[in-house]
């Protein structure tokens, strides 16, 4: 099930989406040695509504500690008399208002930066409509951080204020169903609201595994993976309306186990704000399909510019699958074979293979389908280190990527298709010529974490050997003489464990994927 800090996100104007990721790049200063970013989604607010939290997303071009005293200012002038910003009540946050139009919000802290980070959650404001707000108004909200040592970086973010609408997505859909089977799930929305909803649209966030049997023209896919749709039909306040959707169970799931979908509603205007948030960041929700449009039909009749929800907290439902019978998978260690002189820097590529006929996906526990020791070659040192893989001796952990050590442990990313490798590269460095120097790559390794594998159908191929200077020889690839050294192909995915997009009400929220921590 979606972990309780999901939870919260989907609870607001949830949207999320497993996306096909690129490369990321909001406005950097550019004056220190790190580049720091910050970025603030567009907004759609309804009139007459409480309001809504704007995002701050911080992100840095290397890891580096925030100072203490980092501040983060809300400039709304541009939308006097249209919006408010103020610190909610009770909330903890050290915000202040140095004049109209101004907040400013500071952390006392230092806070480590590895990765794009949601700090709107340190600072709980809120972006409401003042009473004479109307459909229609909008402005600039301008986000700048700032800090001792750091050159401040701004951020424009478009706020609207829209007619406001509620919708309201149906009851939770529980299936119990074999890999390879093929079933139908129910599309429900209702205008709960007081007003006429013109089109809506949804977004879809589901596990590996729960395939489009049919691609629809006005809905996105990658590959098979259903990402939204959107409706051009008026939905009168009080009516429900519905679509079936086809879906098939890929054969490759892992069974028995539990495959889950959640189904996230929104107007055309607050979907316009997503669709820019994307564009911003490099992703996107997949192409449209051919197969003809699918409809939203009114399943019960009721007694129409820009409009946003003002109850998003009952947009989304989910599906639920009980996968049924046996499929399990074999993993393989993948070794290497390197050779060279002493003094020379060899690459080995060791990893894991996923034979089938199941994917595994770990991704909404967020955690390492597999964990791997290597033990590194007698007469060679490791000089870099992937910094998934931290030295070990015993129950002592050291700093994860330090180089020198004998004896390592190693994580990996929380999707492996059927079919596809995950590998990593140790740069070792040749001391002393030593024939048929070998050290051991274990698959399936025990780990005082969360995740790893237990259903291997093959043990016997879990442990690989990496040979340097095999009797003396020109030493080839992986442990078949096959394997090149030079790199990795763990394919690229649009699951929820390549990336977690999730917003936040009024804004989006970039889900800080939580790496695996090696703990004693």
């Amino acid at each position: 099930m979606l972990r309780n800090s999901t939870r919260r996100w989907l609870a607001g104007l949830g949207v999320a989406g497993a996306l096909v990721a690129a490369s990321a790049t909001p406005a950097f200063a550019e004056g220190a040695k790190t580049k720091l970013g910050v970025y603030t989604p567009d907004m759609t607010i309804a009139a007459g509504s409480a309001g809504a939290y704007p995002d701050v997303i911080l992100s840095a071009s290397a890891p580096v500690v925030l100072p203490a005293g980092l501040t983060v200012q809300y400039d709304y002038t541009d939308l006097a008399g249209k919006v408010t910003v103020q610190e909610e009540q009770d909330s903890g946050s050290d915000c202040t208002s140095p004049s109209a139009g101004l907040v400013t919000c500071t952390i006392h802290h230092e806070y480590p930066l590895e990765e794009d980070t949601n700090f709107g959650g340190f600072f709980q404001v809120i972006v409401a409509p003042t009473a004479e707000a109307k459909d229609g108004d909008n402005g600039t909200l301008t986000v700048t951080l700032s800090g001792p040592g750091l050159e401040s970086v701004s951020h424009d973010a478009k706020v609207r204020i829209g007619e406001g609408v509620d919708l309201n997505a149906g009851p939770r859909t529980k299936l119990s169903l074999a890999p390879g089977t093929k079933f139908t799930a129910p599309l429900k929305v209702s205008n709960v609201g007081e007003h006429t909803a013109k089109g809506a649209s949804v977004v879809f966030m589901n596990d590996h595994g729960l395939n489009a049997d049919t691609h629809y023209r006005n809905c996105t896919y990658v590959g098979d993976a259903l990402r939204s749709c959107q409706f051009t039909e008026d939905l009168p306040a009080g009516a429900t309306f519905g679509a079936t959707l086809p879906y098939i169970l890929g054969k490759d799931t892992f069974a028995p186990g539990l495959k889950y979908g959640e189904m996230l509603w929104m107007t055309p205007a607050e979907f316009e704000d997503y669709q820019r948030y994307l564009d911003r960041r490099g992703f996107n929700l997949g192409e449209p399909g051919t197969d003809g449009k699918l409809r939203l039909t009114e399943q019960n009749k009721a007694v129409r510019g820009v409009q946003a929800d003002t109850e998003p907290g009952n947009n989304w439902s989910s599906l639920e699958v009980t996968v049924t019978g046996e499929n399990s998978t074999d993993l393989e260690a993948i070794g290497a074979k390197l050779s060279g002189k002493a003094g020379d820097k060899v690459r080995a590529a060791v990893g894991v293979r996923n034979n089938g006929p199941a994917t595994l996906d770990y991704s909404r526990g967020d955690s390492s389908i597999t964990y791997m020791t290597l033990d590194v070659p007698e007469g060679t040192s490791a000089v870099t280190v992937p910094r998934n893989c931290a030295p070990i001796k015993g129950d002592t952990w050291s700093e994860p990527g330090k180089p020198g050590e004998r004896h390592y442990q190693c994580y990996f990313e929380t999707f492996l298709k059927a079919g596809d490798e995950s590998v990593m590269e140790f740069e070792l460095r040749i001391d002393k010529v030593i024939p048929n120097a070998t050290g051991l790559v274990k698959v399936n390794v025990p780990c005082p974490c969360d995740g790893g594998f237990d259903k291997d159908l093959k043990p016997a191929n879990d442990t690989a050997k990496l040979v340097v200077n095999a009797n003396g020889g020109q030493g080839g690839g992986g442990d078949d003489g096959t394997l090149p050294i030079t790199g990795a192909s763990t394919g690229l995915i649009a699951g929820l464990g390549a990336l977690l997009l999730a917003a936040g009400v009024g804004g989006y929220l970039v889900a800080k994927r939580r790496r695996t921590r090696f703990v004693a």
